[in-house]
């Protein structure tokens, strides 16, 4: 028999009466899963399908003629052939999504937590959607368990986006004079670099015309590296509360502040996390503070941080610090 006696190192918080929580599921709405997934589908097919055409007319993914504001052709939407030309952008993204909120999901399982199946976000805008999210509505019951969910889906969406990156720099062409035309600018994180060179030696990615598929690979890891941002209710928050849960609070404030100057002079994006990890993240999730975290999840912690420095790029589009949106604003 497992002697459950704490020992006598353990916070004394551990010795107070232990709350009971009887959780009732409620009754899954697959309705509204199926009407989310739906227009996600139809939204990433219409911007995949502008970034195909892009493609196959030496243009730059993101072009959209002189005036650059109909990216989204939403009457392409009412032409199956017309949209038959996103599908590699929009499987190969939602595919990616899907995996990481699957990760979370079937962790979710093993430990007995009752949570959502994914909810995708349709959004008609660069990349067709907002992500996807599960929610989980129960009581996670140890810090072990609360690490494994939230390393799960990270590191599930990172593997598929490494096999679709793979695949997509053989699909794309060497195209130098793309630059100087007007279209948004991405900026690739190592990870791209990395995988760039061992594809195709020292031609660099500025040098290439990306395949849509490509760019499907960037939003997952650009996803990634969201989510592993140590703080809050966002997955690496979760890592940093199972690990050490009074650093949580001061790591999350941290986070926050590293955030400003970021949003400042590289992304005005980056402006935007501070306030959602303060409205929703401070606190932590409902998890017993005894026992902590094993060895081995340490190790893991690592490779998440890794996965963190790979997916991370201070200026995921270029030219956008807060003054230069600010000007671009204005010159509107």
């Amino acid at each position: 028999m497992a002697d459950l006696t704490p020992p006598l190192s353990a916070p004394p918080e551990i010795h107070a009466p232990v709350k009971v929580m009887v959780y009732h599921p409620r009754k899954p709405r697959y309705w509204l899963h199926t009407l989310l997934l739906g227009l996600t589908l139809l939204t990433t097919l219409v911007v995949g399908a502008r970034m195909e055409y892009n493609f196959q007319h030496n243009l730059p993914t993101f072009y959209a003629g002189d005036n650059g504001l109909d990216f989204f052709p939403w009457q392409w939407a009412l032409h199956p052939a017309n949209l038959a030309l996103g599908i590699p952008f929009s499987f190969s993204l939602l595919l990616i999504l899907l995996g990481h909120e699957m990760g979370h999901y079937l962790f979710c399982r093993k430990y007995g937590v009752w949570a959502t199946l994914p909810f995708f976000i349709p959004f008609p805008s660069l990349f067709g959607t907002m992500g996807a999210f599960i929610r989980i509505r129960s009581p996670i019951q140890s810090r072990n368990a609360l690490f494994d969910i939230g390393i799960a889906g990270p590191i599930a969406g990172f593997v598929v986006a490494v096999a679709v990156l793979w695949i997509s720099l053989a699909l794309s062409v060497i195209s130098p004079g793309l630059a100087s035309l007007p279209a948004v600018q991405l900026q690739y994180p190592l990870i791209f670099q990395w995988a760039n060179y061992l594809r195709h030696g020292g031609v660099p990615l500025s040098q290439w015309n990306l395949h849509p598929t490509a760019i499907a690979a960037w939003v997952g890891m650009f996803a990634t590296a969201l989510n592993l941002l140590p703080g809050g209710q966002l997955d690496g928050g979760h890592l940093v509360f199972s690990l050490a849960p009074r650093a949580h609070r001061s790591v999350s404030a941290l986070v926050m502040v590293t955030l400003l100057p970021l949003g400042y002079y590289f992304w005005a994006g980056w402006l935007i996390w501070p306030i959602l990890i303060g409205v929703t993240g401070l606190r932590h999730p409902i998890v017993p503070r005894w026992p902590g975290v094993d060895g081995k999840r340490r190790t893991l912690a690592i490779v998440a941080l890794i996965m963190l420095i790979l997916t991370f790029t201070p200026a995921p589009v270029a030219d956008l610090s807060l003054p230069a949106f600010i000007h671009q604003i204005r010159g509107h």
